[in-house]
């Protein structure tokens, strides 16, 4: 598979960093337009994107929308606690470091090669309240205090696929247990047609969450082709007007399913529970060309 690979190669002007990794082969690509940016790609599938000089910059337009979620689970500035399940280039724990200082964060990956060779070669800002655990995502959440956090931000994926423990109502268990009063989970998902994993998850979000959204590219909900979809819960109110502002407003411009129209969506799933949980299905191989 020729994952013993390790070491740099040139990619335009500059050097990419290509290193074995628990999860397989990462690469770190450099930004052609941005200097100090860089793209973590591993086997292949692009993971997530890193400017060092402007860690607020978002580049993919599922963590755009996982970034309107966080500038929207507080007042502008105002510190949080927040839990990362899945950590790739640590983007969204930089983003929260620098729109909401003095934050703090737990970061949970699993790949502690992956974690070894980020904090390397992407450094950590040292004045930044981010730990980072190397552990399994569900085994790293039963480690953080009840009520803790005011958001958890689930984005796990091995082999391009979430793993099935992470998709089920006792993971949403755990979740809701951890957050506080009012605390908001965000999901970055997978699907392609006929988007059953994806109508699934909404089914078993519902079956613990009283308020739900559902934040996706128009085509991927029409279910002609593949993509991300970011799945928001929570026990109180969610910003729903200011959510579909802007979403609609990306670059990519984003749909914002609630209420009827979600439930609609779903179509009848039923909850996931662990005795029946799969991991999301893999996406197609044209989706990375």
């Amino acid at each position: 598979m020729g994952k013993s690979r390790s070491g740099r190669r040139r990619q335009a002007d500059a050097e990419a960093v290509v290193e074995s990794v628990d999860g397989g082969l990462a690469e770190l690509i450099p930004d052609r337009d941005r200097p100090r940016a860089r793209t973590l790609v591993i086997d292949g599938a692009p993971q997530s994107h890193v400017d060092l000089d402007d860690p607020a910059y978002l580049s993919f337009e599922y963590q755009r929308r996982l970034g309107h979620v966080i500038d929207l689970a507080a007042p502008p500035g105002r510190p949080v606690r927040a839990v990362h399940l899945g950590g790739g280039a640590l983007t969204l724990a930089r983003y929260v470091a620098a729109t909401r200082p003095r934050s703090t964060q737990q970061v949970v990956e699993r790949d502690a090669a992956l974690v070894r060779l980020v904090r390397r070669e992407l450094p950590l800002d040292p004045n930044a309240r981010i730990r980072v655990r190397s552990a399994d995502a569900r085994e790293g959440l039963a480690k953080v205090p009840d009520g803790w956090a005011d958001l958890v931000i689930t984005d796990v994926f091995s082999g391009a696929r979430t793993p099935a423990h992470l998709t089920s109502t006792e993971f949403l268990d755990d979740v809701r247990r951890a957050l506080a009063p009012g605390g908001v989970h965000a999901a970055n998902l997978a699907d392609g047609p006929p988007l059953a994993h994806l109508r699934g998850q909404i089914a078993t979000a519902a079956a613990r969450f009283g308020e739900l959204a559902l934040v996706a590219d128009p085509a991927v909900l029409r279910g002609k082709r593949f993509g991300n979809a970011v799945l928001v819960a929570s026990d109180a109110p969610l910003p729903l007007a200011e959510l579909t502002r802007r979403a609609a407003s990306d670059p990519h411009p984003g749909r914002v399913e609630h209420g009827r129209s979600l439930t609609e969506f779903t179509g009848g799933a039923l909850p996931v529970t662990d005795l029946a949980a799969v991991a999301s299905p893999a996406p197609p191989a044209s989706v990375f060309r």
